[in-house]
């Protein structure tokens, strides 16, 4: 069948302006009280077909015609907390893909049969709330819910008891709504006869405070990460923990449709061009078809796709086997976990979720729409003075040697799952075909989804609640603490102070979906501001071009990142 798309985004030729239009606006000067006017040069769009790359420089001074359309024909012009989680008007007006979108969100939100043994959660929606990001509790007392914990040693290989990630709880944690019911103590899943969560952790913060040149003062939370009560005995020796927080979802599909060849082009390894950045692609294996492929999604950019990262996801975060990742999660080690498992509904070789489901959920996620950039006045066509000062020094800055702004997509192609059964009717709709909201689109997410080494190291010690060293018992804790972005845990092509370019769309309505939310890899940054001042390896020169701002200047650099 084929599926008539409809959009209230208007085209490049459609939008008020000519093939160039230069306007004034009024902008502060450096850090001063003194008036300026910047010109800022409005141009069309680049159509696909003229420039399909996407990879044309952007000028610090040029504003494309558009910009504030940054999930191109899924752009939403929501701003409150229902931003990251509106179906676009290519969606809800085409039939099929409403259905299918409803039907995903509905899987999204809802717990499972069969979840477990071993979770973080059991519905993909209390991880990512309201499918923003998650949140991180720093009440030892309260257990890790949207975040995750990932386990390696130094090498990169999994933990043999644990795997590669902690599941806080086991599934009675939910089966029974008490979530202490399946918490981790020490020991206990041993022997096999009962099953718990296999480690508690909790975080505490030290104090780390500096001074920008002008004397202005700050401070930054340097977490420190305490895991105790291992269920099944202790972690290997060199063990490394990854905290991470659950990160937004929508956006996806697009950055999924980039080419890969534009991505790669991006590529400078040997950082040929001396500008201290070498952005490094990340290949991984399509765990569908086996082949080496671009890595583009999760912190560390080890999944190739959506539906591989929700595949991955469904059975590490809430024990779900699927068709793609097939296992429990229980290891050769934990007995506990694999009795358990042995007396759910679907065993053997039946999986938890079904390829349909799967496919519904995948669906939802990709296309998902995008917020509007703020600071655009759509009556007038004009940009807030501030916003846009704050843009030119964001580029001037060199942020944009990772955080590429544009990029265009090709055909977004539909679910390598094949075509999804509409309810009721046998015939299958064209879900494997490509979908035409995401096709074709000049979008604005501002990442380049390679690798960057921003610093940093990690040690791990044995430590009691007062800080005196120990080698083993209950009592002896995990101790993790880092210097830098780095935690240690190579992953993929990763290394252990390597993360992709996180998109930045959406930036400024994090705290207006979640009012708890906070930024950075594991949440430790309170504030856009303090995720800046936490940047370093590659992204040290940028900070330090920040950190030489004026006052006002970095005000207006934040308005920017706020209106993205």
């Amino acid at each position: 069948m084929t599926n008539s798309i409809s959009t209230s985004i208007p085209s490049s030729a459609q939008i008020v302006g000519s093939i160039l239009i230069t306007i004034v606006i009024t902008a502060c000067g450096g850090g001063s009280s003194n008036t300026t006017k910047t010109p800022v040069v409005i141009i069309e769009n680049p159509e696909p077909e003229l420039d399909h790359s996407g990879l044309t420089p952007l000028e610090n001074d040029v504003i494309e015609n558009g910009e504030h359309l940054a999930g191109g024909a899924i752009t939403l012009f929501v701003k409150d907390d229902k931003a990251f989680e509106t179906r676009p008007d290519p969606i809800s007006d085409d039939f099929t893909f409403d259905s299918f979108f409803t039907q995903g969100d509905h899987l999204f939100r809802t717990a499972h049969n069969d979840s477990g043994p071993l979770m973080n959660s059991d519905t993909c929606q209390s991880c990512h709330i309201n499918d923003g990001r998650g949140e991180i509790s720093d009440d030892v007392d309260t257990p890790f819910i949207s975040t995750l914990i990932k386990l390696s040693d130094s090498t990169g290989s999994e933990d043999p008891t644990y795997g590669d990630q902690i599941q806080i709880f086991a599934e009675q944690s939910f089966s029974t709504s008490n979530l202490s019911a399946g918490l981790a103590q020490y020991d206990a899943s041993i022997n096999g006869d009962q099953l718990f969560g296999e480690a508690y952790a909790f975080v505490e913060y030290e104090d780390i405070s500096g001074s920008y040149p002008d004397g202005t003062t700050f401070t930054l939370r340097n977490p420190i990460y305490k895991i105790k009560s291992p269920s099944f005995g202790e972690f290997t020796d060199d063990i490394q923990f990854s905290v991470r927080l659950a990160p937004s979802v929508f956006g996806t599909g697009l950055l999924g449709a980039i080419p890969t060849e534009n991505i790669l082009a991006l590529v400078d390894e040997v950082d040929s061009d001396n500008d201290g950045i070498s952005g490094r692609a990340s290949m991984v294996t399509d765990t569908i078809n086996g082949e080496t492929v671009l890595g583009r999604f999760a912190y560390k950019a080890q999944a190739a796709t959506v539906l591989q990262q929700s595949a991955a996801a469904y059975r590490g975060d809430i024990g779900l086997t699927n068709s793609i990742a097939t296992a429990e999660n229980c290891t050769d080690l934990q007995l506990a976990c694999q009795v358990v498992a042995e007396q759910e509904g679907e065993a053997g070789d039946d999986y938890d979720v079904s390829d349909r489901e799967l496919a519904l959920v995948e669906f939802y996620t990709r296309v998902l729409g995008v917020p509007a950039r703020r600071g655009f006045d759509t009556d007038t066509q004009t940009w807030d003075a501030d916003v846009t000062d704050g843009r030119r020094l964001f580029f001037e800055s060199g942020c944009i040697g990772c955080h590429t702004p544009r990029h265009v997509t090709a055909e977004a192609i539909g679910s390598a799952l094949g075509d999804i059964p509409l309810i009721g009717n046998p015939d299958p709709a064209d879900t494997a075909d490509a979908i035409e909201p995401l096709s074709n689109q000049t979008i604005y997410p501002y990442t380049d989804l390679l690798l960057h080494d921003l610093g940093g190291s990690c040690t791990v010690t044995r430590e009691l609640a007062d800080g005196a060293s120990c080698t083993n018992g209950e009592a002896c804790y995990y101790v993790q603490r880092c210097n830098g972005l780095a935690d240690g845990v190579p992953q993929g092509d990763a290394m252990g102070s390597e993360w992709k370019t996180p998109a930045l769309w959406g930036l400024g309505l994090v705290q207006t979906v979640n009012p708890d939310s906070t930024f950075l890899h594991d949440g430790r940054a309170q504030t856009i501001e303090e995720a800046i001042l936490w940047h370093g390896g590659e992204a040290e020169t940028s900070k330090n071009n920040f950190m030489q701002l004026g006052v006002s200047e970095r005000a207006r650099m934040l308005q920017f990142l706020s209106s993205l």
